[in-house]
């Protein structure tokens, strides 16, 4: 697979507590030159990120993140807040207490409150799996088709855990039709991007193959 291919199914990302507009601004620079799918920053950051690049670049947010305990309704808002501010894409956090206590339709109902609060932006929901049995992955593949949501996501990368090649061949044979995949959280070389590609990820959350293309000198082959 050609690097271009890959980088169009980054989301090139910053979520370091400490970033500064100066490193979020290199990372959109670094998005544009190598054509990532988008940039995934903290919401502080959505207005300038935007402004700076205008329509060339999809700038991507996260919510409820990375715990994702607050309420429904401060994840709608946090959402409604991002959409005014100029984001082209969510990446929410679930409520992981909800699911060890068998409540799916509570999960359920909180994607759907933040898919409205999103409207026609593109919503990933993350489901933390470093943190689940693989019958709480499959119970969520289906919460997040039936909840309308467009990508399932592994990790936020601050679990203790990210993207397993096994988690992305179980969400392919259980996630509805209409969703998509998103690995994210320890991607750390070509190779395990374009395997994770393969597997059947559309999506790749990573702060570190742009680096590694840059460091490298890839051709594009």
């Amino acid at each position: 697979m050609r690097t271009e291919e890959i980088m169009r199914h980054v989301d090139h990302t910053l979520l370091s507590q400490t970033a500064g507009w100066e490193e979020i601004r290199k990372l959109c620079c670094e998005a544009l030159e190598y054509h990532t799918a988008s940039v995934c920053i903290p919401p502080s950051y959505v207005r300038q990120a935007k402004e700076y690049m205008g329509d060339k670049m999809a700038v991507c947010t996260v919510i409820g993140f990375p715990n994702g305990y607050s309420t429904m309704e401060m994840k709608a808002a946090e959402t409604r807040d991002a959409v005014r501010n100029g984001a082209d894409e969510i990446d929410m956090v679930i409520n992981l207490g909800w699911v060890r206590d068998g409540k799916y339709d509570r999960v359920e109902d909180e994607i759907r409150a933040v898919k409205a609060a999103a409207g026609e932006r593109i919503l990933k929901v993350i489901i933390e799996t470093c943190l689940l049995t693989e019958d709480e992955k499959i119970q969520l593949c289906g919460v997040v088709t039936r909840a309308g949501a467009d990508y399932i996501k592994t990790s936020t990368g601050f679990g203790g855990g990210g993207a397993t090649f096994d988690d992305i061949r179980l969400f392919a044979e259980h996630v509805g039709s209409g969703v998509k995949i998103k690995a994210a959280g320890g991607i750390s070389s070509l190779e395990d991007a374009e395997r994770f590609l393969e597997l059947g990820a559309d999506r790749l959350g990573t702060s570190r193959i742009v680096r590694l293309v840059r460091e490298k000198g890839a051709d594009g082959k």
